[in-house]
């Protein structure tokens, strides 16, 4: 069972809504959103007997807010690398535009690469 939610960036950190459900939450960090998130929806399933976790979880932000939070990341770079026009990213980050699912799976499996590269690298120390 996998549960979509909606995440927003606050000023104070995130606020996420479960859809389909009556559970919301807040939280500074996106593991702190996690942990309330399971328990939250935990808590509502209770009568149920269901009880889930982490994984079952799918949190979806949209990309103007994301572009936003993650400054670090330059769309215009990500562009050439997921082969998108630097415009057309432009347009989906500024809101102008709403990217389709295939576009928004592109970008983000682009993201998700940058990420896994990122992680696998270690430094030499001299």
């Amino acid at each position: 069972m996998t549960f979509e939610i909606i995440v927003e960036k606050t000023a104070t950190g995130y606020a996420a809504t479960v859809s389909g459900m009556d559970v919301y939450t807040t939280a500074a960090t996106i593991t702190e959103l996690y942990e309330n998130l399971v328990e939250a929806i935990n808590f509502a399933l209770e009568d149920e007997n269901i009880t889930i976790q982490k994984k079952d979880l799918q949190l979806r932000i949209n990309l103007p807010q994301f572009f936003r939070h993650y400054r670090v990341l330059n769309a215009k770079v990500l562009a050439e690398r997921i082969n998108i026009h630097p415009t057309l990213l432009s347009h989906y980050v500024q809101g102008k535009k709403v990217p389709s699912q295939k576009q928004v799976n592109r970008i983000l499996n682009g993201i998700q690469e940058i990420g896994q590269e990122l992680a696998d690298l270690q430094f030499i120390q001299q």
